[in-house]
């Protein structure tokens, strides 16, 4: 069966945005007057923990286990404070799209292929960034999954189960562009291929299964690199390649074979992260 869909993941996969939603966090708990203030180590461990609301009730009841006395927050109200200051971070031009991503999202919707975000992150924020990022891009999505859309967040299944059930197709139809451990881990279980293209906060992330491993999409004047996957061919992710490497899974299947079958794990590779 020929591929018919890219299912993208938001944060990290089409912004290396990770950066950004850890400022605007400490930007919320500051004007809540709380004394938290995330660190990049501090915050790289919270992001185990799929959700902005879910992690920062994660990060209230470790303190409180740890005999830190304080009240719980008002969660909500933090978090649309949250949501506000990332929107303000996007306005100034703080994460532009990553390497490849506007193009390979034009390219394939010149080609009739049908696309749908599949995210942890909120539909505000979705929206924050479809109206700076992608307007004159792609400007409007097949399916859009969010935060809100599931009970269960990645790596639970649930929310590319339900993409696959609105967009009316199978698994094995489509492809998944992911940035972390969890996302692959969810797209997987959902039983859908998935290409990594790495992030700032991801470099250590297990990719078990991954279908190939990058550094970002590339760019015609911005090679990309590959750290794992069937042999590619130029130096960047377009249209034919992932068709190429969509066929080369489903004969790997066919043959009882599949990409990898113990834990992947890619050390981290310098590089320069554009906008940083």
């Amino acid at each position: 069966m020929a591929l018919r869909a890219l299912l993208w993941d938001v944060d990290g996969t089409m912004v290396d945005s990770e950066e950004l939603h850890r400022r605007a966090f400490n930007l919320a708990f500051a004007e809540a007057g709380l004394d938290w203030s995330w660190s990049r180590e501090e915050y790289a461990r919270l992001l185990a923990v799929a959700g902005g609301k879910e992690r920062m009730r994660h990060f209230a009841d470790a303190r409180m286990k740890a005999g830190i006395s304080e009240a719980m927050p008002d969660i909500a109200a933090l978090h649309r404070s949250k949501t506000s200051f990332y929107t303000r971070l996007l306005d100034e031009g703080a994460a532009p799209l990553r390497p490849g991503v506007a193009r390979l999202m034009r390219e394939a919707s010149a080609c009739g292929l049908r696309q749908a975000i599949v995210t942890t992150t909120s539909l505000a924020n979705v929206r924050a960034l479809q109206a700076r990022l992608l307007s004159g891009v792609l400007e409007s999505w097949d399916v859009e999954v969010t935060g809100e859309s599931v009970l269960s967040k990645k790596p639970a299944p649930d929310a590319y189960l339900l993409a696959l059930e609105q967009l009316g197709l199978r698994a094995s139809d489509c492809l998944a562009l992911e940035d972390s451990g969890l996302g692959i881990s969810s797209a997987r279980l959902a039983g859908v291929p998935t290409l990594v293209t790495r992030s700032q906060y991801t470099t250590d992330d297990d990719f078990c299964g991954a279908l190939a491993i990058l550094d970002h999409l590339g760019e015609p004047e911005l090679p990309c690199h590959k750290l794992f996957g069937p042999p590619m061919t130029g130096d960047y992710v377009n249209l034919e390649l992932l068709e190429q490497w969509h066929m080369h899974l489903r004969e790997q299947r066919e043959h009882g074979r599949t990409p990898t079958n113990s834990r992947l794990h890619i050390p981290h590779v310098a590089r320069q992260v554009d906008g940083k």
